[in-house]
């Protein structure tokens, strides 16, 4: 999982994290945001979701204390990074600042 997590994070592209868990509510609010930002920014960002329980080495790498956490890469560093539910806009504001 690692070395391909690290061939996606170092696209041209913007890649936006969503670091979730199965069992939590406020992952299951922010799924269909995530949606939204995918449906009106197309191919301007990747979207990946991560499950921690069954990445913990890679959640722990980057200190994932919660759920959800969103981490935004650019050519594979780290640009942003927020915790808890956010809105659409939020979220495509943040991207495009990159």
């Amino acid at each position: 999982m690692k070395s391909s997590f690290n061939k996606i994070i170092n696209s041209e592209t913007p890649v936006l994290v969503d670091f979730f868990a199965h069992w939590c509510e406020p992952c299951k609010m922010l799924a269909p945001i995530l949606k939204q930002v995918k449906d009106e920014l197309g191919d301007a960002v990747k979207i990946i979701k991560i499950d921690v329980d069954k990445n913990q080495p890679l959640a722990s790498q980057y200190q994932v204390r919660g759920v959800p956490t969103i981490l935004l890469f650019k050519k594979g560093k780290q640009v942003w990074r927020q915790s808890g539910v956010l809105q659409k806009n939020d979220i495509i504001n943040a991207i495009r600042s990159y």
